[in-house]
């Protein structure tokens, strides 16, 4: 057995589980809300169902590694239209993904070396993946706290340059996941610098890139701010992005990763024999999706109204803020943030996620900790609904 297996942590939703079995059945007998899962609620475009129906005389083929070069031109067409940048090669790099998750994953896998003792360097709070693609690649993580006073953004130079010079990856997830924070180009700029200086590649994920509320104001992508800083190679850099929330659809495992033409390659080389590559079928009904824009404007419509309606409720009760993109609110609790989740669905029948259960403790703190995560997935009705529960609870809590 791989003995790298003892080392995961149980996933949120697991813990979440738990803690909400303590909370036994709610007590209101209302319809149960929840916002704890980053999942897409929203219908999946007709137009994608359909070119995936129109393409199902793809099943009688195995797909390429590589993937299908359609797709992988379409990918380099999007990339240069939505970062206003030179197209990247889609024969060099540009790779379709079973989503980023998947490919964040097996990429962790590619560049660390296992017999040497490797460092990844992980944004706390953060996705799960980041971990265990470092603790089954053989290297240990290296925290690095988001701060509040910086809008949930890092200070760099806070990590030794001992831990630097062992560091072999870094992730960076731009809008970040909970807080909704974009890396600013001088924060690139800085860990461009850093890559260089100690050469570790650098995995830029890039999921939520799509979802913002101001649509005069897009959020920077790692390749973009490459380009700005004269970086056309995009060396020591890859970038991962996926349909499932731009697009929503989750269920079809479609996105890309894109950057360093020789990272790309010998990432190419592991997908070979790790045996990952995108159908057809799959393949038709991305190009679809990449292809249009107009439903994914529409997707931040109904995402900023949302929020537009949520945030007035919760804000007078919980300090909410609002973030840059992304669909979460990463609001403080006014004690415990697992007390206050579990007992919050035991009066309401409402699920958040508790902020310290999506970071771990580093540096003498837990940076999720008093901090909830809440999902802005559910029907804009069931959204606000919840959002009353939430604010009569904690009317309620601070009472005397």
């Amino acid at each position: 057995m791989n003995p790298h297996l003892s080392a995961l942590h149980p996933y949120p939703f697991e813990k979440l589980r738990r803690l909400l079995a303590q909370a036994g059945t709610p007590a209101q007998q209302v319809p149960s809300v929840n916002l704890s899962i980053g999942e897409p609620k929203h219908a999946t475009p007709p137009f994608i169902v359909k070119a995936m129906q129109d393409a199902m005389d793809g099943l009688s083929v195995y797909p390429p590694t590589k993937g299908d070069a359609a797709l992988r031109g379409t990918i380099a067409a999007w990339i240069a239209r939505r970062y206003d940048i030179t197209q990247p090669d889609p024969e060099t790099q540009v790779l379709p993904a079973l989503g980023s998750r998947e490919a964040l994953f097996a990429f962790a896998q590619t560049v660390i070396d296992p017999n040497s003792d490797a460092v990844v360097v992980c944004p706390n709070p953060f996705y799960q993946i980041y971990e265990g693609a470092a603790l089954l690649a053989g290297a240990q993580p290296y925290f690095i706290n988001a701060r509040a006073d910086l809008n949930f953004g890092y200070d760099w130079q806070s990590v030794p340059p001992e831990v630097w010079r062992k560091t072999q990856l870094l992730f960076v997830c731009s809008p970040g996941n909970p807080a909704g924070n974009v890396m600013s180009l001088n924060d690139w700029q800085i860990i461009f610098t850093l890559s260089d200086e100690y050469g570790f590649a650098i995995a830029s994920d890039e999921c939520y890139s799509e979802i913002y509320l101001d649509e005069a104001s897009k959020p920077l992508g790692g390749m973009q701010a490459a380009s700005l800083l004269g970086r056309h190679d995009y060396r020591n850099l890859v970038s991962f992005s996926s349909l499932s929330k731009r697009s929503n659809v989750p269920g079809l495992r479609s996105g890309f990763v894109a950057g360093d033409s020789k990272l790309i390659g010998q990432f190419l080389l592991y997908r070979t024999y790790h045996g990952s590559a995108i159908s057809a079928v799959v393949s038709r009904a991305s190009i679809a999706a990449w292809n249009d824009e107009a439903h994914v404007v529409e997707n931040r419509r109904l995402y900023r109204e949302k929020f537009e309606a949520v945030v007035p409720i919760l804000a007078p009760v919980l300090n909410t803020g609002w973030p840059d993109a992304s669909f979460y609110l990463w609001a403080q609790t006014p004690y415990s943030d697992t007390d206050f989740v579990r007992d919050l669905y035991g009066a309401t029948g409402v699920t958040a996620l508790p902020g310290s259960f999506l970071a771990r403790e580093a540096h003498g703190v837990n940076p999720g900790a008093g901090r909830i995560r809440i999902a802005l997935v559910a029907p804009l009705e069931q959204c606000v609904d919840a959002a009353r529960r939430i604010a009569e609870f904690v009317t309620r809590a601070a009472a005397p």
